[in-house]
């Protein structure tokens, strides 16, 4: 299939302000509005709407139903959350635009999409909303003094063929190949594409150590805006893969003995846009480095499902995989579930927790809402780096939970949960992780029938 032609879109990179979309308005260069809320599952979901009448009509919200935050990764209306239900007839709430941060859509001509924020009646926000959610726990770092930067890895597979009959693009490792396959390369100069005329900035592409999965990673920014990037490619990665005849996943562990990360390397700056984790190997980590490591080590095992939010999601967490088994860290470890990376005033923690069926925004959530919880605290960091095989070090941390039951069972019951997230969200979540239980328990899997037929 030929490459789309991308390149030569005549918009405005990246996001424009409010009188600069009025000026597209006016030219006809913007058609239509996507006005568009962040899922639980990290999908965006929302309306499409005329240029004109959003102009006219919606600058101050749009009613959307209230199921957008209370469904599964099938759209299910689910019973029993607090926000709503059959029992309040599934309502509406008001998304508020934001209208700061608008972007344009180069695979879809004419379109801008603008994030929006779900608010309750008495215009505050729904404190479950995941984008508000970071937003939230971002300034609560703020207000310790710190803003949190923020670089995004994300691993996925490339598959050809049909839903019944998928086949990785190629076989495989081609980890750090220069020579992928021709419709990889295609593929690649489409995405990147894409990417620049949506004016989010990526460090690089490239395949990686399993039969058709690709990386990208995204250049370092404010923690918010990353998360947005990140989800904003999630949104149109599937499309120009489509085009070239492939089928995008995001799944945590898309077969056996394969896992897709989604590895968040965080650091705290202060007000004087100083690094909190500045030091050199061999010296003492800075005083909030080492707070914000203990509070990741004490409280993620309190919030493992916001990262690790499916039933698949457990699967990826295998002994010699790259993915960790263990709460636990390590200097440029990558075993380990805590990795300390870079050098000098670039040095920063990589999250490795998070698979790709993760949203980026609960995550972080949680990833954050720990480093504040440790500098609040002061906790002191009480395991000692990893410096051996991460998976066999039995000393080096708690070890992950088998499955989402065992997961669920500590956050729904975690004071320090109930602590750093508030109440409402941990029961929205701790329902929405049963919710995935209880599915997958009355479903019969082909293995199960080949097994028991065998």
């Amino acid at each position: 299939m030929a490459p789309t032609d991308t390149a030569a879109t005549p918009w405005p990179a990246g996001p424009v302000d409010q009188d600069a979309l009025q000026r597209l308005l006016d030219d006809r260069a913007v058609t239509d509005i996507m006005l568009a809320v962040p899922d639980m599952q990290g999908r965006l979901v929302g309306k499409l709407f005329n240029a004109s009448v959003f102009f006219e009509r919606m600058t101050g919200g749009a009613e959307m139903c209230s199921y957008l935050l209370a469904t599964d990764v099938d759209m299910r209306p689910i019973q029993g959350f607090d926000i709503t239900g059959w029992d309040q007839g599934f309502g509406d709430f008001l998304v508020f635009p934001d209208l700061a941060n608008v972007r344009m859509l180069p695979h879809r001509p004419g379109t801008a999409l603008v994030f929006g924020t779900p608010l309750h009646d008495d215009d505050t926000a729904v404190d479950v909303a995941p984008r508000f959610m970071l937003a939230t726990q971002l300034e609560r770092l703020h207000k310790l003094g710190y803003r949190v930067r923020a670089g995004v890895e994300s691993e996925f597979v490339l598959y050809t063929g049909g839903p019944t009959g998928l086949e990785p693009v190629w076989s495989g490792s081609l980890d750090y190949g220069l020579t992928p396959p021709p419709e990889v390369v295609d593929f690649f100069r489409d995405l990147g594409g894409a990417l620049r005329d949506t004016g989010i900035t990526y460090e690089a592409l490239k395949t990686e150590g399993a039969s058709g999965q690709c990386e990208v990673t995204f250049a370092y920014r404010d923690a918010l805006a990353a998360s947005d990037d990140y989800t904003v490619f999630r949104h149109f990665v599937g499309e120009i893969a489509d085009r070239h005849g492939m089928t995008a996943v995001f799944m945590a562990a898309p077969e056996t003995s394969i896992g897709s990360g989604l590895h968040l390397h965080l650091s705290l700056w202060n007000e004087h846009d100083e690094p909190g984790f500045a030091h050199y190997r061999g010296e003492e980590m800075p005083p909030v480095m080492t707070h914000a490591t203990a509070g990741l080590l004490s409280a993620l095992p309190h919030m493992t499902p916001l990262f690790a939010p499916t039933v698949n999601s457990y699967k990826r967490f295998q002994p010699h995989s790259f993915a960790p088994t263990r709460f636990n860290w390590g200097f440029d470890h990558r075993g380990c579930a805590i990795r300390v990376t870079g050098h000098d005033e670039g040095v920063r923690l990589e999250v490795r927790l998070a698979g790709a069926d993760a949203n980026v925004y609960l995550a972080l959530a949680a990833y954050t809402a720990a480093m504040a919880h440790g500098i609040e605290e002061k906790l002191p960091r009480r395991l000692v780096a990893c410096d051996g095989d991460a998976y066999e070090e039995r000393a080096s941390g708690v070890p992950l939970y088998r499955d989402l039951a065992e997961a669920l069972a500590y956050f729904e019951h975690s004071t320090i949960a109930e602590r750093v997230l508030g109440k409402n969200v941990v029961r929205h979540y701790a329902h929405a992780a049963q919710a995935e239980l209880d599915w997958h328990r009355r479903q019969v899997t082909d293995l199960e029938r080949q097994r028991g037929i065998r």
